[in-house]
């Protein structure tokens, strides 16, 4: 967790957007509650925008290595009011100028849906991404 920490701060991150469908994890300190409690002691503040996660689907493709099949689950779920309304809130918080990171299972961002999330952000908003890896 503390390298983790140490990324996101050295990189200037103000915001953390979780972007699971589940905010649940086996890792210690990555579950919803204590991510949110760990950020909070290094001022960095927690927004969990479910609607932007994986279906369970998508999960089981991106699980079984069958990633093209992953993104156009993913892709097909952008579409619905759920993940509309979340993205609208995802550009907003874009637009307002703090400087955010995504945050998901995946490690690899060439098979990870946030690429698919920051795509469809930068549509909208002429933003940079930058990939954090710990």
């Amino acid at each position: 967790m503390s390298a983790f920490l140490d990324v996101l701060t050295e990189a200037g991150v103000e915001l953390l957007v979780d972007v699971r469908a589940v905010a649940s994890s086996r890792r210690p300190g990555f579950s919803k509650t204590k991510l949110a409690a760990n950020l909070d002691g290094v001022d960095i503040d927690y927004i969990h925008l479910r609607g932007l996660g994986t279906p369970a689907d998508g999960r089981a493709a991106a699980r079984a290595g069958r990633h093209g099949e992953m993104r156009e689950i993913f892709l097909d779920h952008l579409t619905t009011a759920v993940a509309q309304t979340d993205l609208a809130t995802l550009i907003d918080l874009v637009s307002s100028g703090r400087k955010l990171s995504l945050l998901c299972f995946e490690a690899d961002p060439a098979h990870c849906h946030r690429s698919m999330v920051a795509s469809a952000v930068q549509s909208i908003v002429p933003v940079t991404v930058t990939h954090l890896i710990p």
